[in-house]
């Protein structure tokens, strides 16, 4: 009997990954909060988030394929709320009705680059003064083995380090990619802050059909 395997990727080459201070807008799609150890009150929300699934490039029957923008906003309050310290993370849990022998594996690049405070005034304007570059991953590959059967692997894609009461971390059109289940596929978008202390609270989004 022939394995089947999965292959995974998130590629975001093409796309944007920021961190900075968290503001609000129009969209939030999801939230959750929790009370840490300290007292503080951690929450994490999920802002504007779209999947959107394109037909897949290599005609592949069993492949999905699909390109991934949203944005994810934290924010501490209560004693102790401007040293806040932890991880932001972004992910997925992945579902498949049918497969056997399946590995997941995801990939991906971060450009590293944006703009702060930028003055977009002809007088002022000086791009070059304002670059800001975060310590982001600038790529990175995780593999995990599922075995057999129909299965649901959560599989953090993108973490960043924060600091302070306050931030977000955006991304537009990564790319995604499931090939080798068979059935359909079930993305459910999800958002996790983690203290230093190892205190967590994530969100999770809708599910999204990418048949």
């Amino acid at each position: 009997m022939k394995a089947l395997r999965v292959l995974v990727a998130l590629v975001a080459a093409s796309s944007a990954l920021f961190v900075g201070a968290g503001t609000a807008q129009a969209g939030m799609d999801d939230q959750m909060s929790l009370v840490d150890g300290k007292g503080r009150t951690m929450t994490i929300q999920q802002w504007d988030t779209v999947l959107n699934g394109v037909y897949a490039l290599d005609r592949n029957r069993l492949t999905r394929e699909w390109f991934h923008s949203g944005r994810s906003v934290y924010n501490v309050s209560g004693p102790g709320a401007e040293e806040f310290a932890g991880t932001l993370e972004l992910g997925y849990q992945v579902g498949f009705p049918w497969s056997l022998n399946v590995g997941l594996n995801f990939s991906y690049t971060t450009p590293n680059i944006f703009l702060s405070d930028a003055s977009l005034s002809p007088l002022g304007f000086d791009p070059i003064g304002s670059v800001v570059t975060p310590n982001l991953f600038p790529g990175a590959s995780i593999s995990s083995d599922l075995g057999n059967g129909p299965g649901i692997q959560e599989v953090a894609t993108f973490s960043v380090d924060v600091e302070g009461p306050e931030g977000a971390v955006a991304v537009a059109n990564a790319h995604g990619m499931v090939t080798g289940a068979a059935g359909g596929v079930l993305l459910r978008p999800f958002a996790r802050l983690i203290s230093q202390a190892g205190d967590n609270v994530t969100t999770y989004g809708e599910p999204w059909d990418m048949n």
